[in-house]
C-alpha cells in the first residue's frame, strides 16, 4: 500500500503552499502523514470506511490553494479509486494486503478470531456466512 500513499504524495507536495519559509516542509510532512494513515486504514478497514478520499481531502485541503483543490481532489479521488480497486482485487484471490492469507472476521465462541479461510466474495467463512447474510438482509 506504500506505493499508493507515495504516489498521492509525489502528485501533490509541489503545490503545498505555507507563509513561513519552514511552513511547506511542515505541510508536505502533514500532506504524507494524511496520505500514509487514509490508504493503510483503506487496507485494514476497507469495509468500515466508506469514503476514503473525502476524508483524505477534508484532511488536506487547507494546505493548498483555491484554485488548485478541484485538481487535488481528483488526484486524491483517481488515486484511491486504484488502490481501493488493488485492495478489492486482493480479497478476492483470499489474500490480505500484505499477501498473506486473510482469515474470517468471525469470533469464535471463546472469542478468539476464527482462523479459517473466508468464502471467495465474503468476509466470512463457510461456518460463519450467516453473519453476512443477515447483515445484508438488514440493510436491504
Amino acid at each position: 500500500m506504500y506505493q499508493f500513499s507515495r504516489s498521492i504524495y509525489r502528485e501533490l507536495a509541489p503545490e503545498v503552499t505555507g507563509d513561513r519559509r519552514d511552513a511547506g516542509v511542515q505541510g508536505r510532512r502533514r500532506l504524507l502523514n494524511a496520505c500514509e494513515s487514509a490508504v493503510e486504514r483503506l487496507a485494514s478497514d476497507r469495509h468500515y470506511f466508506a469514503r476514503p478520499e473525502r476524508s483524505l481531502f477534508k484532511d488536506v485541503r487547507t494546505l493548498f490553494p483555491l484554485g488548485s483543490q478541484m485538481r487535488v481532489y481528483g488526484v486524491i479521488e483517481r488515486h484511491i479509486r486504484l488502490a481501493g480497486e488493488w485492495v478489492d482485487a486482493q480479497a478476492d484471490a483470499g489474500l490480505a494486503c500484505d499477501g498473506s492469507q486473510l482469515c474470517c472476521s468471525a469470533s469464535t465462541r471463546r472469542g478468539t478470531p476464527c482462523q479459517r479461510v473466508p468464502v471467495p466474495g465474503s468476509r466470512y467463512c463457510p461456518s460463519h456466512k450467516h453473519l453476512d447474510e443477515s447483515f445484508e438482509a438488514t440493510a436491504a
